[in-house]
């Protein structure tokens, strides 16, 4: 079933999609409003750098130069913390002094049940399902260590708007669009992937345990996206949903 999480009377809750496309709280009601959603998951967020080709391809000339020397063998790993994750339709917060900032529309793939060291052919039927993200960056420079001053930024991990079961989901032929204001910026696809989903959750699985509600954003394309404030993005996986969110000031310190 197709479940996600919104805020109501001040506390979360679940709900789930019915076949009219209305939602149906935990306790039974249905909604009549419009909802406040809230991240869908519970658990931690991570995200593979180096994962999609257009982007290490775009590198290869880089990977052969100081510091790197050679393009990395292992998944590069980095954590979108807590403070980043935000509902569909919340305000993606931009940074005072910041140039820009970048959209990263990519598939999450949410863990379903503790995954340890599992192999290639049995790593999907760890997965609970699949989710959208939007994995939200300034410009970065350093790709073997992502810096957290460009990722962990207050709302810029973007997720849902809701779960769907990953009965039926081919994760590994899919199609992300990414718009800015209505317009189509950018396309990419999950055959692009380096490593696939199946590969990634049993890499990860050989030296650590992912947990039930963790979430794996699979890798996201050649940065090509910049954001403004008053930007409304929008990230569209066909099968799963779209997620949108405008671009709005950040509030100044207090």
């Amino acid at each position: 079933m197709t479940r996600g999480q919104i805020l109501l009377n001040n506390m979360a809750c679940g709900v789930t999609l019915q076949a009219d496309g209305s939602l149906q709280t935990d306790h039974g009601k249905v909604l009549t409003g419009p909802p406040h959603w809230l991240p869908p998951i519970s658990g931690t967020v991570y995200g593979v750098a180096l994962n999609h080709r257009s982007l290490t391809n775009s590198l290869a000339t880089a990977f052969i130069n100081e510091p790197y020397k050679a393009a990395p063998v292992a998944p590069v790993l980095f954590i979108k913390t807590s403070n980043t994750h935000i509902g569909h339709g919340t305000a993606i917060p931009f940074p005072n002094g910041a140039a820009c900032i970048q959209a990263g529309g990519a598939l999450g793939v949410v863990i379903g049940r503790p995954t340890r060291k599992v192999s290639v052919a049995s790593a999907l039927d760890y997965i609970e399902g699949y989710t959208v993200v939007n994995e939200v960056s300034l410009p970065e420079v350093s790709f073997y260590r992502p810096a957290i001053k460009a990722k962990c930024r207050d709302g810029f991990c973007p997720i849902g708007p809701w779960i769907v079961p990953a009965t039926g989901i081919n994760p590994a032929n899919l199609c992300i669009e990414t718009r800015v204001n209505g317009e189509l910026r950018e396309t990419s696809h999950t055959p692009d992937l380096i490593r696939n989903v199946a590969e990634l959750i049993s890499e990860l699985s050989q030296f650590m345990t992912l947990e039930a509600g963790d979430l794996l954003i699979a890798g996201t394309p050649l940065r090509s996206v910049n954001l403004q404030i008053g930007d409304v993005v929008s990230v569209r996986i066909d099968g799963i949903g779209t997620l949108e969110n405008t671009v709005t000031a950040e509030e100044p310190a207090q």
